[in-house]
């Protein structure tokens, strides 16, 4: 992720310091389901290690990634302060590691008894919220290419890695089915797509699922891109 932008760079150490407090650690393997679809959302999850895909399945069946997540990012906030919630989607394990379970409940207490504590997670709750907006937003405004280009931009913000080149690398291994996913198209619009932006040289694929983005402001330029901060404008 980058710089400030997950939950416990957000908040401030006495508030993660009492979660850990509430929390129970847990460590899963890779392909691990940490909750589905429907359940009961008793718990919040914090990250320790590893990474977590959060997806969507339609009634016809298809699959839509939502968000993937590092350590340091918390997830399974379907709300709080409701007698009965359930989670609006399903966390998978995609990289080994280690969770933090919260019970919902006992975060509730917590955040009534703290006043500041509770304005630094509505805080983190409104960026949240700010940056599905803008992701939905590009998803629907900009057609099928702006929201592939959109989808890039904003991996380059969650995942890149600038280049002594000022190239940027994508450091979340996908397969072009899973970068489907994220965008609600076919493999093979995306191949299709991505087979282009490599013939007008603004990206590379490289071995393992990497992209490297070599001509971002071209992806920016194509959609008019509003330039949000970084911490909104992520995957």
């Amino acid at each position: 992720m980058g710089i400030g932008t997950t939950f416990i760079e957000q908040v401030s150490p006495t508030f993660a310091n009492s979660l850990d407090t509430l929390c129970t650690r847990m460590k899963l393997a890779a392909g691990s389901v940490l909750f589905m679809d429907g359940d009961q959302a008793d718990n919040l999850y914090l990250i320790a290690s590893g990474q977590l895909k959060l997806s969507k399945t339609t009634n016809d069946g298809k699959e839509l990634n939502l968000q993937v997540f590092g350590a340091g990012e918390l997830v399974g906030v379907s709300g709080l302060f409701e007698r009965e919630l359930t989670y609006s989607s399903t966390a998978v394990m995609i990289e080994a590691g280690e969770v933090k379970v919260i019970p919902r409940q006992s975060l509730e207490k917590m955040l009534i008894k703290n006043g500041e504590f509770c304005a630094e997670f509505l805080r983190w709750m409104g960026k949240m919220n700010r940056r599905m907006e803008s992701k939905f937003r590009d998803l629907l405004l900009n057609g099928k290419i702006g929201a592939l280009y959109s989808t890039l931009i904003r991996m380059t913000n969650t995942y890149g890695k600038v280049e002594e080149d000022g190239s940027i690398l994508i450091e979340l291994a996908m397969t072009n089915r899973d970068l489907a996913q994220f965008i609600g198209l076919t493999r093979e619009s995306v191949n299709r797509m991505l087979s282009d932006l490599k013939k007008q040289d603004v990206l590379d694929i490289l071995p393992h699922g990497y992209i490297l983005i070599k001509d971002l402001q071209y992806l920016k330029d194509a959609i008019f891109c509003d330039d949000c901060p970084p911490d909104i404008c992520q995957i």
